[in-house]
């Protein structure tokens, strides 16, 4: 009898929580139907340009691809690589296929090579089959998966476990009095909030530079840009998972509801930050992926860590990041007013 009151008990508690009751359904079809949003979108056909290749070849490719290659310079197809519109470019020299790849995407990348040696078979036969020279503008053939995605990962790690930490810290203050005692005193909830996101970004910074630095120099990801460079990006990230945190937190009434807002708030930006390539996705994801603030984050890191580039190449990325923090930071402050008006 004690074993049914005890089940009554939790039955009753659990009936008169109707957020866990609604994540219980909602959660697993979100993100059920995210994975089914990217895994079942469209085949990815790169975009290639060409100089002085066969006829055949050329017209081979085209219908390989079902779209249309444009014949450009091989200078004009670095510009294009600096400015993410090409995928690789392909030329012949002395009867032999060479294919310069862009390189920081490993989808556009392998189907890149299944195209062009598919097309070279039809054309060829197996009998003169020629393998082509196969070159990377950004990265290397030993780029691996991790390499190319690791970037992405970094990113998520980071803003997953900030926001964790600082969700349930700040929590933790509300529930233990600390957050009404200080809200009792004549302090601004500026002031509080602006304090709060110090202290705990201090302990953020410091995990964040943990992770970059494991990432880097123990697990050997690639890394053609400079650390520092990457470590601002990855602070920021964390300040804006932070004040993202700490303003969900405003709403939740124990830790087990802070748990609860990582399917709705955290796993979704996994599949819209680069893991996939969203161009194989129908046009209303790729504008939801705007609205993440990972997307910036893990494209600046991305950025850096797979094509070498610097601070003043991912401004935008970093400007649209700051926004976002500057945003959920107003938004605490409006949030304390549930529990001191002044």
């Amino acid at each position: 009898m004690n074993t049914v009151a005890v089940m009554k008990r939790i039955i009753q508690q659990f009936l008169r929580d109707k957020r866990s009751i609604a994540l219980l359904v909602i959660a697993p079809m979100l993100v059920l139907t995210l994975i089914w949003l990217v895994l079942d979108g469209d085949s990815y056909h790169p975009k290639i340009g060409v100089a002085d290749i066969p006829e055949p070849i050329q017209q081979q490719l085209q219908k390989e691809l079902e779209k249309d290659i444009v014949e450009i310079t091989e200078g004009e197809a670095k510009e294009a690589f600096e400015d993410g519109e090409l995928d690789a470019f392909i030329t012949f020299q002395n009867l032999e296929p060479s294919i310069l790849i862009e390189g920081s995407d490993h989808t556009a990348n392998r189907e890149v090579v299944k195209h062009v040696q598919a097309a070279l078979q039809s054309v060829q036969g197996n009998s003169n089959k020629v393998e082509p020279n196969i070159e990377f503008y950004y990265g290397s053939e030993n780029l691996n998966v991790f390499d190319q995605v690791g970037a992405v990962l970094i990113g998520f790690f980071v803003f997953f476990f900030v926001f964790i930490i600082g969700g349930i810290s700040f929590l933790r203050e509300r529930t233990q009095g600390t957050l009404e005692k200080l809200l009792s005193t004549p302090i601004k909830r500026w002031e509080i909030v602006t304090g709060y996101l110090l202290g705990f970004g201090l302990f953020t910074i410091i995990q964040a530079l943990i992770i970059v630095s494991f990432a880097i120099y123990v697990l050997d990801i690639w890394m053609a840009g400079e650390f520092w460079q990457l470590l601002i990006v990855t602070f920021l990230l964390a300040i804006t998972a932070l004040t993202l945190a700490t303003l969900l937190s405003a709403f939740a009434n124990n830790e087990f509801q802070i748990m609860q807002f990582i399917p709705i708030v955290i796993i979704p930006q996994v599949f819209f930050s680069g893991i996939f390539n969203l161009e194989t996705l129908a046009e209303w994801i790729q504008i939801l992926s705007k609205f993440m603030p990972l997307t910036y984050g893990a494209n600046a890191m991305q950025e850096i860590m797979i094509k070498g580039k610097g601070i003043g190449d991912v401004w935008l990325d970093l400007l649209v990041l700051f926004g976002f923090a500057v945003v959920f930071y107003i938004l605490n402050i409006i949030a304390l007013k549930k529990h001191r008006r002044l």
